[in-house]
């Protein structure tokens, strides 16, 4: 079985790649199928905004296709930056920014009133309008400081209690396993499986 990935990002790719392959499906990025634009991410959620993806992909290139909508939600800000997590402070992927506009917007806040998670919804969609989603989430503290090199986005502050470390300090194996995006695609195989 042949799936397409609706991702340009290299990381996911290998991590997509590597766990489809277990369960024996080929995984391809959309790039190495067809020059599609992007669609508009008009949902309203996570899991609207993958399964947007998702079925606008399916159409465009007639295979199954994997997408992922995911980001951070600060408890104290009412679940933002949410779905708004990539532009939170304006320009989409400017992680600096948004960083900054997070710890700005999060200091009146101390302990555990800076408690978070990450989430993030996989959507695997069908030409034939068939579909299938999944969430992983992953909680934590949203420190006001940067710790670790690894990782991207909100990572260096986003810091695991029972690990004594940030999302950014972990090694990737290690993110991977526990990660929002992780147990989202772990879930999301375990119902592939109960399909078949």
């Amino acid at each position: 079985m042949k799936i397409v990935l609706a991702t340009h990002n290299q990381g996911k790719i290998r991590e997509f790649k590597k766990a489809f392959a277990e369960i024996g499906w080929e995984a391809v990025p959309i790039a190495d199928v067809a020059d599609v634009p992007e669609p508009e991410e008009t949902g309203h959620t996570f899991e609207e905004n993958a399964l947007i993806k998702a079925h606008y992909y399916a159409k465009a290139v007639n295979l199954p296709v994997l997408s992922d909508d995911s980001g951070i939600i600060a408890d104290a800000l009412g679940d933002r930056p949410g779905i708004y997590s990539a532009r939170y402070a304006g320009v989409h992927g400017d992680d600096e920014a948004n960083n900054r506009k997070l710890i700005e917007d999060l200091k009146p806040y101390t302990g555990d009133k800076r408690k978070g998670r990450y989430v993030c919804v996989t959507a695997l969609a069908w030409p034939d309008g068939r579909e299938l989603t999944a969430e992983g989430t992953c909680e934590g503290i949203i420190r006001d400081f940067y710790k670790g090199k690894g990782g991207f986005g909100y990572d260096p502050l986003f810091y695991l209690p029972q690990y004594g470390k940030t999302m950014a300090e972990l090694p990737m194996e290690e993110k991977n396993k526990i990660s929002h995006r992780g147990r989202a695609l772990k879930a999301l195989l375990a119902k592939l499986k109960e399909m078949k």
